[in-house]
């Protein structure tokens, strides 16, 4: 025998409980091994239980997980859109790279001329959400750091019209976004590629880029929350982050953004030393730590926004069954409801399931 999740709309008469069943106050309504009867689905409906194990005959044929005929992302590269997307972002990233080289060469930039090289790709996306639609179909290789920082600040720009920043600040974001990582510039290339850990001596060289990033910036007199930016996007609200080990109200609200937008995008993105994480799986290491270490209204805001991104999207579950997102559980973002054929599969109740990749 073994257990089976269903609907409770899809129980019908004969069928057997294989869990106790409880309402939303503890309280015992069905034990394991009842029946189920035309009185007990009632008796379900009256208490909102949406979902009930049952048991099954070992033998009981198999459900057969069809593969999804067509991935989201393969549908979203065949729209015009993520075409002209496409084609902007890599015009950006090739004048964004010569633009940072200039710097290099130079120690000068100019703010307006780094914002025209960006903003035609924002035009090319509806919202928010359609620019991680966009973000999510372009996966496909390792981001070199001019391409992370394009995507960092498109991200924060994102996360700043959620949080309602106005206009002037939004373009402020994208500057942040884009300059943060300025300082590894001076980093010795071999270290910024190592395909493998950095050793205690190579990390704190590799530490250094927020305090060389910040001087190369105040020393162009840029507006002050891109140096701050610069500075403490890799600080974080519990103390717990470099170079100042800053707490929460000392850290520049600018940051704040960026450092979200930088591990979200650090974390999905394939790297010479590992493959790319599932956004859920980052989602995952938000929930766990995200209260503590980023600003709480912040990433909350970024994490329900992210996941209402998602939902309808076809999704591959570690047991390789494919399916497709139904519901966002509000408490447990990281562990949706995945429609796989005529199952509902509630990952909140299932520890042994994840998704393993976004199709």
């Amino acid at each position: 025998m073994r257990k089976r999740r269903i609907l409770t709309s899809q129980a019908t008469p004969g069928m057997t409980i294989a869990a106790d069943i409880y309402t939303s106050n503890n309280q015992l309504i069905i034990p394991s091994g009842t029946e189920i009867t035309d009185r007990v689905i009632t008796r379900l409906k009256f208490y909102s239980i949406h979902q009930i194990s049952i048991t099954v005959e070992e033998e009981a044929p198999q459900i057969k997980y069809e593969p999804i005929a067509e991935p989201y992302s393969s549908k979203v590269k065949k729209t015009p859109e993520f075409k002209q997307f496409n084609s902007s972002l890599e015009e950006s990233v090739v004048d964004f790279e010569q633009q940072i080289r200039k710097v290099a060469e130079t120690g000068t930039f100019e703010s307006d001329v780094l914002l025209q090289d960006v903003k035609p790709i924002l035009s090319c996306a509806r919202n928010g959400s359609h620019v991680f639609d966009m973000l999510h179909s372009l996966r496909d290789s390792d981001d070199e750091t001019y391409r992370h920082s394009i995507n960092v600040a498109l991200i924060a720009y994102s996360l700043g019209t959620w949080l309602n920043f106005s206009k002037k600040d939004l373009d402020t974001l994208l500057l942040c976004g884009l300059l943060h990582d300025l300082g590894k510039l001076m980093i010795d290339p071999k270290i910024l590629r190592k395909p493998s850990a950095l050793t205690a001596e190579e990390e704190s060289i590799m530490q250094t880029h927020c305090v060389r990033g910040y001087n190369i910036l105040r020393s162009q007199n840029t507006n002050i929350h891109v140096q701050m930016t610069a500075m403490m996007h890799h600080e974080r609200c519990d103390g717990s982050g470099y170079p100042m080990g800053l707490k929460a109200d000392q850290i520049d609200r600018f940051a704040k953004v960026v450092m979200i937008a930088d591990v979200y995008e650090a974390m999905t993105a394939p790297r010479v030393y590992r493959g790319a994480l599932c956004p859920f799986e980052v989602i995952g290491i938000f929930e766990s730590e995200g209260l503590t270490k980023y600003d709480t209204h912040y990433v909350m805001t970024f994490l329900e926004r992210i996941n209402h991104i998602y939902l309808h999207n076809n999704v591959r579950l570690n047991n390789k069954a494919e399916g497709t997102i139904v519901m966002i559980n509000p408490t447990y973002l990281s562990r949706p409801v995945v429609q796989v054929g005529e199952e509902y599969i509630d990952l909140s109740k299932e520890p042994e399931l994840y998704i393993e990749a976004i199709l």
